[in-house]
């Protein structure tokens, strides 16, 4: 069921660094973003599959981790992904910016929804060096790094939680360790 699927698929910040991920996997996923909606069909997006170790360690330097756990610089070495899917624009299809993002956020979630039915999570991070990842994956000039998705098998537990009007929306870990995600009331967020 549809509910199901997206109550599970969170933003998974700690992995399973035994599960690697193959090329086919990897070129599913992406399928599923190729055939997703895009703004004017203009399909502005190109991808970049990494699951090598060197090109994972590469890409992992680049990446900037949960901005609201201020005390937690990122995932230890055993726990990092065991892949990365790059979004790129290639700028040679003109759109404009806020519907480039509306493309992003359609494919992004298209390719996680697909990771959670092979057992994988994942986390979109835009908090990315750009440039430097460009050089480091030698992306000809016309592909702009939009985003990351780090993928792998999740070796978290990650908790929805409902909150009142005016209570925090910032993710934090529990005593346990339980990564928890406050969200919003239905109510409170529908307003007709």
């Amino acid at each position: 069921m549809i509910t199901d699927l997206i109550k599970s698929n969170r933003s998974f910040r700690r992995f399973n660094g035994s599960r690697e991920i193959d090329r086919a996997t990897l070129e599913e996923l992406v399928n599923h973003a190729r055939l997703s909606a895009s703004t004017a069909n203009l399909q502005p997006l190109v991808y970049y599959l990494a699951n090598s170790a060197p090109v994972n360690a590469e890409i992992y330097s680049t990446l900037k981790w949960a901005g609201y756990l201020t005390d937690w610089d990122g995932p230890e070495p055993a726990e990092r992904p065991t892949a990365y899917i790059v979004l790129c624009h290639d700028t040679e299809v003109a759109i404009k910016n806020e519907f480039l993002w509306c493309d992003v956020g359609i494919a992004s979630q298209s390719i996680l929804l697909a990771a959670r039915e092979h057992g994988l999570g994942g986390c979109i991070i835009a908090s990315v060096d750009k440039a430097r990842i460009a050089e480091i994956l030698k992306l000809p000039e016309r592909y702009a790094p939009l985003v990351v998705i780090a993928l792998g098998e999740p070796a978290e537990e990650v908790e929805l939680t409902e909150i009142a009007a005016g209570d925090s929306i910032k993710y934090y870990r529990d005593e346990s360790g339980t990564h928890i995600v406050p969200k919003r009331k239905l109510s409170d967020i529908v307003i007709s």
